[in-house]
């Protein structure tokens, strides 16, 4: 078989999971990866156009992946106290940003689609880079916006204040940790090849977890932006266990987020069966 294409984002948590994979630190079943780091916006656009074998999503874009795309259970980011924020630069709340403009990281980021389930009457969405997010607030330019990934442990720099957290507003609704985002691969692939895909992928977040120190450089080759410690504090907000094996609670939490995001009218209704199975 030729390589897989797979996607990834350049962030911390991404990088520090897929390097096993990548680098051939891991057993792989004999398949090879032909890697292609992206923003998530921009992995969100491409598996929407088939154009990946393997590619991380937004769980919010898997809502409309499902019948091309199964969703791995390993590898993805889901858990508590690691969801997208609400800031503008003054107090303030969500109600008052009711017919505002308000930044969000994509239009099939998870973030957007968590806004639009906590205050569907905020429908002023205006989409950019979410790493232009901060200065568009900042600059007035937007009247708030919800922020992801590093950004989170940078806003106060920019003078703005938090309105929300929409992971404490979704475990306090759900009781469900958060599903942001998820690894796909292609349906047609076979079954028997996308679970050794995410068995690899699962060999790969151990190695990972089982040797730290070795991923720095190619972390860091993708991350220039970013302090180590800022950089230290990604991967430990969104690499947890979860990204090992989703589990029950996990699975439990994506089936939740996809099934009030189609109550809601956001995403088609599909029945197809969401993980791989032999």
């Amino acid at each position: 078989m030729d390589a897989l294409s797979l996607g990834f984002s350049p962030c911390p948590n991404d990088t520090f999971i897929f390097y096993g994979l990548i680098h051939g630190r891991v057993p792989t079943s004999g398949l090879t990866f032909r890697e292609r780091l992206e923003d998530v916006e921009t992995l969100n656009g491409l598996a929407l156009a088939g154009a990946l074998d393997i590619c991380k999503v937004s769980y919010h874009a898997l809502g409309y992946l499902r019948d091309r795309y199964c969703l791995l259970r390993s590898g993805g980011a889901l858990g508590r106290g690691c969801g997208p924020l609400v800031v503008a630069r003054g107090a303030s709340t969500l109600a008052d940003l009711r017919g505002k403009p308000v930044a969000v990281p994509g239009r099939f980021t998870t973030a957007a689609l968590l806004l639009r389930l906590a205050d569907p009457a905020i429908d002023t969405l205006v989409y950019m880079p979410f790493h232009e997010i901060m200065g568009a607030v900042a600059r007035g330019e937007v009247a708030a916006g919800v922020i992801i990934h590093e950004s989170r442990f940078t806003f106060r720099d920019y003078g703005l204040t938090q309105l929300l957290d929409l992971g404490e507003w979704w475990e306090e609704e759900t009781g469900c940790p958060i599903p942001l985002g998820g690894i796909v691969a292609r349906r047609d692939l076979g079954v028997e090849t996308i679970i050794a895909v995410e068995q690899a992928l699962r060999s790969s977040v151990a190695f990972a977890k089982a040797n730290p120190g070795e991923a720095k450089t190619y972390i860091r080759a993708h991350s220039q932006e970013m302090s180590d410690e800022v950089c230290a504090a990604h991967i430990d907000l969104y690499v947890n266990d979860f990204s090992l094996q989703l589990g029950p609670e996990g699975e439990a939490a994506v089936i939740e987020l996809l099934s009030r995001a189609e109550a809601a009218g956001v995403i088609p209704p599909s029945d197809v069966l969401l993980f791989p199975s032999l």
